[in-house]
């Protein structure tokens, strides 16, 4: 009993966990690895403090190649719709943040069919409009993302110690799983053979003491 209860208690706090954040705004790093001729996600989330209040928000996206000194306008985001700015990426950029909202907190963008030439620095910028009763508040918000393209996909140090982790914690839990499941077991076991000899004691006294009164009563005749 006491290893289900143990086991219950993570279930629970993942799904209390998963219930409380259901719908939440996390801000997560982009990837900053690009494949040459492959697609590859910019990714730039910039989440509102104010999540029970209605906003409005554009997002704009600035390129500096590898060896320039300066940012080119290459993309805007605005009023559900977007437009590319720079010739270079021409056909090559899409949307790939918030859905069907103006209130705009993913701004991603991915580029399609990568080339060398997208080797740089990347500029997300956000311009957020929250909408008060009596007033509007702007606000805005600035994230750099280095862009290096490679000719076959590598895979981080990172990573691989983030899987090899994994793998560890796994066969952990289950090695302690087991421990767990064996010392319960014998648990079991002692107390049920406690048991039987406490009740073979009492058959044992209660058979004396019949003995003892039939004697009595043989005595006594």
């Amino acid at each position: 009993m006491s290893a289900l209860r143990l086991l219950w208690v993570p279930v629970l706090l993942c799904l209390t966990h998963a219930w409380l954040c259901h719908g939440a705004c996390v801000e997560v790093d982009s990837d900053t690895e690009a494949v040459m001729g492959k697609g590859f996600k910019l990714g730039c989330i910039s989440c509102k403090m104010r999540g029970e209040v209605p906003a409005s928000a554009t997002v704009d996206w600035w390129f500096m190649a590898k060896g320039e000194s300066e940012f080119a306008h290459i993309y805007s985001y605005a009023d559900m719709t977007a437009y590319i700015m720079d010739d270079r990426f021409n056909d090559r950029l899409a949307w790939n943040g918030s859905k069907k909202t103006d209130d705009v907190q993913d701004g991603s963008i991915f580029i399609l069919n990568v080339t060398f030439n997208d080797t740089g620095t990347y500029r997300c910028f956000f311009d957020r409009t929250l909408v008060f009763p009596n007033y509007e508040y702007h606000t805005n918000a600035t994230k750099f993302i280095n862009i290096n393209v490679v000719g076959k996909a590598t895979r981080g140090t990172a990573s691989i110690l983030s899987e090899i982790m994994m793998y560890v914690s796994i066969i952990g839990l289950q090695l302690w799983l087991v421990v767990e499941m064996v010392y319960c077991y014998r648990k079991i076991a002692a107390a049920g053979e406690e048991a039987l000899r406490e009740s073979e004691a009492e058959y044992l006294a209660i058979t004396s003491e019949s003995k003892d009164n039939c004697a009595g009563v043989a005595v006594a005749e």
